[in-house]
C-alpha cells in the first residue's frame, strides 16, 4: 500500500493495523505521512508497525513511476469521475499497490493519472467519503476476501 500525504498519525496507525490483519506486507509512506517512529502511530497500530515493513518517500510521484518501471500494478482508492466501484477491480496480485490519499485533498492528481485503475467504495448515505482509515479497511477486505 501507499499512503499519500496522510495527515493523521492515528489514521496511519489504524491503516497499518488493518494492513497487518489483511496480510499486506509493505507500506510506502509518502509526503507528510507520519512514520511508525511517531508515538501516535505506534499507539493506534498496536504493534502492527513491527509486522508490516515500511519505507518513507518524500515524493509519491517519483516513487510510483519507479515502482511501475519495476513492474508493479498501481491502483488508487479515490472518489473521481473515472473511478469504478471497488468490486470491479482488476485482479489483485502480489505486485499490486493500493494508494490512499490525504483526508481532505485525496490522492495527488499527478499520481492518480498514473494508476492502472481508480476505485471507489459505493455509498448509500448523503456523505461522499469515509474516513481514510475506515476506507482503507473496507478496501483491504474487499480486495482480499476472494483470495
Amino acid at each position: 500500500m501507499l499512503l499519500d500525504n496522510i495527515r493523521s498519525a492515528a489514521n496511519v496507525g489504524s491503516i497499518l493495523r488493518s494492513a497487518e490483519g489483511f496480510g499486506f506486507s509493505h507500506a510506502f509512506l509518502c509526503g507528510i505521512t507520519p512514520t511508525p517512529e511517531n508515538d501516535a502511530v505506534q499507539k493506534t497500530s498496536l504493534g502492527a508497525e513491527d509486522a508490516v515493513s515500511w519505507s518513507y518517500h518524500k515524493d509519491a510521484l517519483k516513487l510510483v513511476k519507479g515502482l511501475q518501471a519495476e513492474g508493479w500494478n498501481v491502483f488508487a482508492l479515490e472518489e473521481d469521475a473515472n473511478a469504478e466501484p471497488i468490486h470491479l477491480m482488476k485482479t489483485l496480485t502480489a505486485d499490486s499497490i493500493l494508494i490512499v490519499g490525504n483526508e481532505v485533498t485525496g490522492v495527488d492528481p499527478d499520481v492518480l493519472s498514473l494508476c492502472e485503475q481508480v476505485l471507489y467504495i459505493p455509498m448509500r448515505g448523503a456523505k461522499k467519503s469515509f474516513n481514510v482509515a475506515v476506507a482503507y479497511g473496507i478496501a483491504a477486505y474487499a480486495l482480499t476476501a476472494s483470495q
